[in-house]
């Protein structure tokens, strides 16, 4: 293989977001975060799994919100692909998506303008 596609010439993210990017991206972001009640925390939610994983305990205590409240975002996230989990009952984490991740630009543009 020629040079064109070593690993030192190519930015494999960009690549792979390129490649993946969905176009009603924006279109799902407006919905969950402005056009239904609670976007804000949804939007606070994904702002603290970027920078690390949390359990459900953990964010309530961040963002000062009802256990139950965030059960219910992250059901929502969940159900939209934005967020996975990994772990078992009260061990479980939850991450961003690689669906988040590959269209992380949607979704910066939209938090941006709310």
């Amino acid at each position: 293989m020629s040079n064109l596609f070593s690993r030192s010439s190519i930015n494999w993210i960009h690549i792979v977001r390129w490649i993946m990017a969905d176009p009603n991206a924006k279109k799902l972001f407006w919905f969950l975060f402005v056009g239904s009640r609670g976007g804000m925390n949804r939007i606070t939610i994904i702002e603290l799994l970027i920078e690390q994983p949390y359990n459900i305990n953990q964010l309530s205590d961040i963002i000062k919100i009802d256990y139950k409240a965030i059960q219910h975002h992250i059901r929502v996230l969940e159900k939209n692909n934005l967020i996975t989990k990994e772990g078992e009952k009260y061990g479980i984490l939850y991450f961003i998506s690689t669906y988040l991740e590959v269209n992380m630009e949607a979704f910066k543009e939209v938090r941006d303008k709310i």
